[in-house]
């Protein structure tokens, strides 16, 4: 697959998506590593995939952070006048997921977060929102250090989408009920994502991953266990922000990143002498991923079970209703 971008040569394949196709690459001349999405369009509701690579691009290039991973080039290919292809040219970076590698010491964990929350507040602060955080768009490199992948759906800050977009687990609910975004839309994808890292479970979001409603948290007889609940050693004050970072209403969850960093930085010391005491108490080694040497499977970063924009009703399976599903326009 030499001809796969002039002057680049293929080293793996990192993973495949709807349509698309995600490539380890090095450039021949240099020999300097890049990763490269490669995105195809094999039928009209395709388009929709290669827009959303080519805003990965567009909100790449208004973007300049350490956490935040950086689009270099795009490139577009259209056959009669169509386009039938676009690649992007990324910085490749070297590390494993979240989900892959999700940190053991609580001290490590808070660390990892309070890097994540100053990655997305750099991106409010450009006007833009992700809108799709969760375990497999956050990478941690060797040094412990993260980068915020995939931005494909990403969209300014007050926008309305004209359908559902995100991750079910993760999925805020003014994304489900297509009201406008906030910085608090970010807010609860971080909380749900934070919320899975402290317990194993995901959050209980208004939409499963067969396009079924849960109904509003609020109106639930049962609401859902709080960290603290599914782990009873982690800080209340911890256990208490991640709640109301998942709160259905978003006057209740934190007004942006720097409330959350602001919040997660004082647990830091007791959470490092805990883990410190209990490395001493238990000197064994605890085995944990090696990304020093590991080479990164990254996920897809389109695919229709996550994008309900295919959905063509909407099912309420506490009542009988049915509503409208989404625009399937791109």
């Amino acid at each position: 697959m030499a001809d796969i971008l002039p002057g680049y040569n293929v080293v793996t394949k990192l993973g495949d998506g709807a349509r698309s196709a995600v490539y380890e690459v090095i450039h021949v001349a240099t020999g300097k590593l890049y990763t490269l999405k490669r995105v195809t369009r094999e039928a009209h509701e395709d388009d929709r995939f290669l827009q959303q690579a080519i805003n990965e691009f567009s909100v790449s290039q208004r973007l300049n952070h350490s956490t935040l991973r950086r689009s270099l080039e795009l490139f577009k290919t259209r056959r009669l006048f169509k386009l039938v292809q676009v690649r992007v040219l990324m910085e490749f970076v070297d590390g494993l997921s979240l989900d892959r590698r999700r940190p053991e010491r609580l001290d490590d964990l808070l660390r990892l977060f309070i890097q994540i929350a100053e990655g997305l507040g750099a991106m409010h602060q450009a006007g833009i929102l992700h809108t799709d955080i969760k375990p497999t768009n956050v990478i941690i490199s060797a040094d412990g250090s993260v980068k915020i992948i995939d931005f494909g759906q990403s969209c300014p800050i007050g926008h309305r989408k004209p359908r559902i977009q995100g991750t079910p687990d993760y999925i805020a609910p003014e994304q489900v009920e297509r009201r406008s975004l906030t910085q608090q839309t970010d807010v609860f994808n971080l909380g749900a994502t934070l919320y899975w890292a402290l317990t194993g479970q995901t959050f209980p979001t208004l939409i499963t991953r067969h396009g079924r409603t849960r109904g509003t948290q609020t109106s639930s007889n049962k609401p859902p266990p709080a960290p603290i609940d599914l782990e009873p050693t982690l800080p209340p004050a911890l256990s208490r922000l991640v709640m109301a970072c998942c709160a259905y209403d978003r006057a209740v969850r934190p007004k942006d990143m720097a409330e959350i960093a602001g919040r997660l930085a004082p647990l830091l010391p007791a959470a490092q002498r805990h883990a410190d005491q209990a490395c001493r108490e238990n000197p064994e080694p605890t085995a944990s991923a090696d990304v020093s040497t590991a080479t990164p499977v990254l996920p897809p970063t389109s695919d229709d079970s996550l994008d309900y924009s295919a959905i063509s009703e909407i099912i309420n399976p506490h009542t009988t209703e049915r509503r409208s599903g989404p625009e399937t326009t791109p």
